[in-house]
């Protein structure tokens, strides 16, 4: 998004907070039917929670400041087909976002306007969100800002009217609330009550899939600012609606609640007040999935998983063509469904818990993997082992609690891995199909000469896309690490072997022996190799990139020592392999 001007904290920091602060519209009310007068003890632990993932993704996203998330690190770490795994997580975790929140604001808004037709409804704002961010980030933050404040401005005002309905009332019914027996013991309620709240979390991924545009030093600000908003929110609003409503009243109003305890504090204008806002922040949370999906999938197609057609930009930045598939499987899940949407937050529910887990592996591998890669933070290996462990449990409650959550996301996320596993083994797929053509058009001989030159075509033109790896002279045991990950993750022929040299420094005899060497190790991979003389910076890389019509993602590098003077955003996004 070259064009677009970077966003700054609180633009950042509301494109992401409408989508986890939204989660008090429906957390609360899950949490007391689990926990019961417990809710705010098992958000509290939440909180706790939260608390370890801010230093896990601030190191994360520290050390590889680039659009993609859990898919970034591991692609970093790992090998390409990993990384696709916690990518299609993602992206089915934001689908599922973006259809439940239009569905569910347009349920808020038909309380208001009782003909509303819910489903052309959730269309429609599907379709506003579509057209607000293909005409640029800067101008969807600026939407995102105004829903986010007044959202904020209204919880405060629903958790001031419940203070003021207990100083007038007295704690009555909090005290017979918290005499209710429990069912089976208190730490199995919390247990049950903490794997259903870690949903109120989902969201706090979303700014890493967009570190990108936003301005330096802000991505962890947005993590202090998610993690403070939901710390004061989610437990108060529990402890609210303890203090205010019958455990039977909270139940039998749980997918409104907090419209229903603006009636019983504040009147019906605070309950419409509070059903206003519902609206818009869960609208809020659809822009978060069309901004967080689509950082993602440009940084896929940049990286050759997904088709590249989709890169396309318009004047203002946006990779339209990307939103606009998003756009289309949404419509596709809504009319599928036609507008049940209690199967997918199944999908939702596990995709998200397996995201966040991903990324606690993900901290573990670029300690273990790139120990001298310089980070602003750094989450010691005990509190990433709690925090995924945590994780861990939430996914299995979750499970526990909803069996059949488990067979509908495979049922979507089987069909998804498929596709992108496909488009990851493309080359290996186009040699078998002209084989079967060999075999199956040896009669029909025009048909088949056709065939062949349209996939020998896209064979070469996958095979012919030319990579870099910037060489500091490294040892025959690094190059040949370099050649095994080309091989195995890249569907390329050739490579350019590049070192930049001071003045008056020269190649040794022995690395020169070494490139030949591996020229001949690995004939299928052509390699040539560049020396050139000057200094290695974020401006040759670039001027590199455009001499040779590589692009920069296609370039590699080994993980960089702390002295390395720049740090790995500048460098365009270049990736580490060893």
């Amino acid at each position: 998004m070259s064009h677009t001007k970077k966003l700054n904290e609180l633009y950042a920091t509301a494109i992401c907070g409408n989508d986890i602060t939204s989660s008090c519209l429906y957390v609360s009310a899950l949490t007391i039917v689990y926990a019961g007068q417990y809710a705010w003890i098992a958000l509290l632990i939440v909180a706790m929670v939260l608390f370890l993932f801010r230093k896990i993704y601030g190191e994360v996203v520290g050390a590889l400041p680039l659009n993609g998330g859990a898919y970034n690190v591991l692609l970093n770490t790992t090998s390409k087909s990993n990384a696709s795994v916690a990518a299609c997580l993602t992206i089915l975790s934001y689908m599922a976002t973006a259809v439940i929140s239009a569905s569910e604001a347009m349920h808020y808004l038909q309380t208001l306007i009782t003909s509303l037709p819910v489903i052309m409804a959730t269309v429609g704002l599907l379709t506003f969100f579509l057209l607000l961010t293909i005409g640029g980030i800067s101008e969807s933050a600026i939407v995102a800002t105004v829903i986010f404040i007044f959202h904020l401005a209204s919880m405060a005002l629903l958790i001031g009217s419940g203070i003021w309905y207990v100083a007038f009332h007295g704690l009555d019914v909090a005290i017979a609330n918290f005499n209710l027996p429990i069912e089976g013991s208190i730490s199995a309620a919390i247990f049950f009550g903490f794997s259903a709240a870690m949903l109120g979390i989902s969201g706090f991924e979303s700014s890493a899939n967009y570190v990108e545009e936003q301005q330096p030093g802000v991505f962890r600000k947005t993590l202090r600012n998610m993690w403070v908003a939901v710390t004061v929110i989610n437990p108060l609003m529990a402890l609210v609606a303890i203090v205010v409503l019958s455990k039977a009243d909270v139940i039998q109003h749980q997918e409104a609640l907090l419209s229903h305890i603006g009636f019983n504090t504040g009147g019906s204008w605070l309950s419409v007040l509070i059903s206003i806002d519902a609206v818009l922040v869960l609208s809020g949370a659809v822009l978060t999935s069309y901004v967080g999906v689509g950082g993602l999938i440009k940084r896929m197609a940049l990286d050759r998983i997904l088709p590249q057609f989709t890169l396309k930009e318009n004047k203002r930045g946006s990779a339209y063509r990307i939103l606009i598939i998003f756009f289309i499987l949404c419509l596709s899940v809504l009319f599928v469904t036609q507008g049940d949407l209690g199967a997918l937050a199944g999908v939702y529910t596990i995709s998200f818990l397996i995201v966040m887990t991903y990324f606690g592996i993900g901290n573990f591998l670029l300690k273990m993997k790139r120990a001298n890669l310089p980070r602003p933070v750094y989450a010691s290996p005990f509190v990433v082992a709690i925090a995924v462990a945590a994780v861990v449990v939430a996914l299995y409650g979750n499970i526990k609690l909803h069996p059949d959550y488990l067979v509908v996301f495979l049922q979507y996320f089987v069909p998804s891995i498929i596709a992108i596993l496909l488009m990851l083994n493309r080359h290996e797929l186009l040699k078998m199909s002209l084989v079967v053509m060999d075999s199956f058009f040896d009669t029909i001989s025009v048909l088949a000469r056709i065939s062949r030159i349209k996939v020998t075509s896209l064979l070469n033109r996958l095979s012919n896309q030319q990579f870099v790896y910037f060489s500091k002279a490294d040892s025959i045991a690094s190059l040949n690490k370099v050649m095994i990950y080309v091989q195995e993750n890249e569907a390329t022929s050739r490579l350019k072997i590049v070192t930049v040299l001071k003045t008056n420094q020269k190649i040794s005899e022995e690395f020169m022996n070494d490139i030949q060497v591996l020229d001949r190790a690995y004939p299928e991979i052509h390699i040539e190799f560049v020396q050139l003389h000057g200094v290695f910076n974020p401006e040759l890389i670039k001027k590199l990139s455009k001499e040779w019509k590589i692009p920069i993602n296609f370039m590699f590098i080994a993980s960089p020592s702390d002295k390395f003077p720049y740090k790995i955003a500048e460098l365009g996004g270049v990736r580490l392999i060893i």
